[in-house]
């Protein structure tokens, strides 16, 4: 069986990149410089530890990060092999941020022949990138660019594209293990690869509203996009059961904590659960953004390409002179004007039309009563009642769980508390109901005697009493809008102390 050449040549510029992005560890490893003894310095080894320092900072979100932290960071890890000292560490940090990132802060460039294309070509890289600079002590900081990602990402031998999914899949097995420190650095490693994903869409949004110019490339960034967008629902999916097993986790947890070990493990699952959650609100980003630029921007680029031919066209010349001048057939002339005739019309009436919805009325008249509405059944308003007591007595007991030992909070400060841990009390008018009804009972008298509290805040009342004298609402003039369903003036609560409480 005879090999194909177009197979042996796809996607060549990819492979090519591919290992363009190993050149500077290369040329680190032929340098031949020598310490202070004489041994040639590994410039190869130094390289790549140098990204891994870059990336470990990158997961912990310190951004200053320069030839002076990472020459302290080689002479703290040294030991005595290298025969340097510190300001030697600081020449080594900057001739390798040198060859990573050119003085002239251009990107580094690779020259080469594409067989595929039968072209010369040139692809660009770049493995670090300014990150924030020092102007009082002329300090420049660094972090990794999106090929620096690539490039320690290929030391773990899989392809970046699956970054996030292979976190969710540690981090489930780190989960079961009840690894939770492990679980947490994994956690941070899927933000950083949320970000990344996250500049590559704004660069694919970038590149369609300036890059399509003909059918071909429409074509290939409308699948980019929709791999993208598959690949982000499926992450999306794993993300929601992700949550649910944590939140299992915590549940059965919260039940079984005897000693400080199960309480650290406790706290640790509790954190784990909010920074997860962080992380799924900014990849569910991604994926409206990734179904945004599916359904408007190639939309946009497709109607922009459509009006393009549109103004090229020239009717004179491509229809009225062709079939002026060149002698055609009946049936060659027709075919060529038929595109620019209207279509034909017939209106007729289907039997199908039968089957559509219809309104029945009877013809006798109703029969008119002079009586009251009959009142709601008084059981189906108790259960209401119940029902809403215990919610109010819910929200109270998230309310207190926030203030801990305070004796006032703003509403702001419990909405956005609660949009992490409890987002889903938020869409529910119960939480609304809750805030105006209280500060229209407003100032409420905490005491011992269960008979003075009656009405919906009964159990709210009871969770209070031996610990606080007094609830008061305040209202203020700040209007927050909490989600696209709701909106609310902010307000005070204050909790008044009991002194003679226990």
């Amino acid at each position: 069986m005879k090999v194909r050449p177009e197979e042996v040549l796809n996607n060549y510029r990819d492979r090519i990149y591919r290992l363009s992005i190993y050149e500077p560890l290369i040329e680190l490893s032929r340098k031949r410089e020598r310490d202070g003894s004489g041994n040639i310095i590994n410039y190869g080894s130094l390289g790549f530890l140098a990204l891994l320092f870059f990336f470990e900072n990158m997961i912990m979100r310190n951004k200053e990060v320069g030839v002076k932290e990472l020459a302290e960071f080689f002479f703290e890890i040294n030991k005595g092999k290298i025969d340097l000292d510190l300001g030697g560490f600081r020449k080594l940090a900057r001739n390798i941020i040198d060859v990573f990132r050119p003085p002239s802060g251009e990107r580094r460039s690779k020259s080469f022949y594409n067989w595929e294309t039968g072209k010369d070509e040139t692809i660009y890289y770049s493995i670090l990138k300014a990150s924030k600079s020092d102007l009082k002590f002329n300090t420049q900081y660094y972090t990794l660019d999106e090929d620096g990602l690539e490039l320690v990402f290929a030391t773990r031998e899989y392809f970046s594209e699956f970054q996030l999914s292979i976190n969710q899949l540690l981090l489930r097995k780190q989960l079961e293990k009840g690894e939770f420190v492990g679980a947490l650095r994994q956690i941070d490693e899927m933000r950083l690869a949320v970000e990344n994903l996250k500049d590559r869409i704004s660069k694919i949004k970038h590149d369609v509203n300036r890059n399509i110019v003909s059918e071909k490339i429409l074509k290939r960034y409308r699948e980019l996009v929709e791999d993208i967008n598959i690949r982000l629902a499926r992450e999306n999916e794993e993300f929601d059961e992700l949550e649910s097993f944590v939140k299992d986790t915590k549940n059965a947890m919260e039940y079984e904590v005897k000693d400080e070990k199960d309480k650290r493990a406790y706290d640790l699952i509790l954190e784990i659960d909010k920074e997860l959650n962080l992380v799924h609100r900014e990849h569910r980003k991604l994926l409206q953004e990734s179904i945004s630029l599916k359904i408007t921007a190639l939309e946009a680029a497709q109607e922009s390409l459509y009006f393009m031919g549109i103004e090229s066209f020239n009717f004179k010349q491509e229809i009225t002179n062709r079939l002026i001048s060149t002698p055609l057939a009946l049936k060659s002339s027709r075919q060529l004007v038929k595109p620019f005739l209207s279509l034909g019309s017939h209106i007729s009436w289907s039997p199908v039309a039968v089957f559509t919805e219809q309104r029945i009325r009877e013809d006798k008249d109703e029969e008119k009563t002079n009586e009251f509405i009959n009142p709601i059944d008084e059981k189906i308003i108790d259960e209401y009642k119940e029902i809403t007591m215990q919610n109010f007595k819910r929200i109270m007991e998230i309310i207190l769980e926030i203030m801990e030992d305070g004796k006032e909070i703003e509403l702001e400060q419990v909405i956005e508390y609660m949009k992490i841990n409890y987002a889903h009390i938020l869409d529910e008018r119960v939480f609304y109901d809750f805030w105006i009804m209280l500060h229209q009972v407003s100032p409420i008298t905490i005491d011992g005697d269960e008979g003075n509290h009656i009405g919906l805040f009964e159990e709210v009342i009871k969770l209070l009493i031996g610990r606080y004298k007094g609830l008061k609402v305040e209202e203020s003039n700040k209007i927050l809008d909490v989600n696209h369903r709701f909106k609310i003036k902010n307000m005070i609560l204050k909790l008044e102390g009991d002194d003679h409480g226990i």
